[in-house]
């Protein structure tokens, strides 16, 4: 997956437009962050905020279970572009009362414990990277998973209190990797492994040719229930999109 290829007209107007769409979230919103997993389509978004002459800033949950080459990345977009990662830790007494509870790997016995684990290595950590902040950027996709096949390019995040936005949300995998491919843009060598969606080390497997992207993410649940918390709205049945007098940046641009 590592091969120069040269961009279509197709993929060149997509990279463009997501370059404008960066641009007026930045504008709009100066002080926005994006969340990056490390996967590839992060990567892709990464790479756009660095073309800037003022990257947005980035940051990285560490929930103390990643895979080494996630870690890894870290250094990777530091010397590509001179980007420092934000990386958030959880709050290592909340993972010990956790674990002392209910055990190391309490996550396989029910979808609640899983999720709570989720919460303290991820929603908590998220919930402090985003205290004081107007907005937040992520890579997720509507094709990615049955939660997401209504997510907006903009909405308003109760969850958190700031605006998100989704700017890659009805983008193809093709169209991601074929941007990244023409681009030379760094990616997570565990995507050349069989893993389309990357997560904690024990929560993720490879995935066998056919299957669904996000098969290897808490594989023993119910696809339905596949989210971690970061994108609670996902999961709920509620309007997509709250308008905001202060949003000035269009969700169908």
């Amino acid at each position: 997956m590592s091969e120069n290829l040269p961009i279509s007209d197709a993929l060149s107007h997509r990279w463009s437009d997501l370059l404008d769409r960066l641009d007026d979230i930045a504008t709009t919103y100066p002080d926005a962050l994006l969340a990056s997993s490390m996967g590839v389509e992060d990567s892709l978004l990464i790479h756009a905020v660095a073309q800037r002459a003022r990257p947005l800033g980035v940051f990285m949950l560490d929930t103390g279970r990643l895979h080494a080459e996630t870690l890894a990345m870290v250094d990777v977009v530091r010397q590509r572009y001179g980007i420092e990662v934000r990386v958030m830790h959880p709050d290592p007494a909340a993972v010990q009362a956790h674990v002392t509870a209910h055990g190391e790997f309490a996550f396989y016995e029910s979808v609640a414990l899983r999720k709570e684990c989720c919460g303290i290595r991820k929603v908590e950590p998220l919930r402090r990277a985003l205290a004081g902040h107007a907005a937040w950027i992520t890579g997720q996709r509507r094709e990615q998973s049955v939660t997401r096949t209504e997510l907006p390019e903009s909405q308003w995040d109760d969850t958190f209190g700031l605006q998100k936005f989704n700017p890659l949300a009805d983008w193809s995998s093709a169209e991601v990797w074929g941007v990244v491919r023409a681009l030379s843009v760094p990616y997570h060598p565990l995507h050349d492994r069989g893993y389309p969606s990357i997560g904690c080390e024990p929560c993720t497997r490879a995935v066998r040719p056919g299957e669904d992207p996000r098969a290897g993410r808490w594989w023993w649940e119910q696809r339905d229930s596949r989210e971690c918390g970061l994108h609670a709205a996902n999961l709920i049945d509620r309007p997509r999109v709250r308008p905001r007098a202060a949003d000035a940046v269009s969700s169908d641009s």
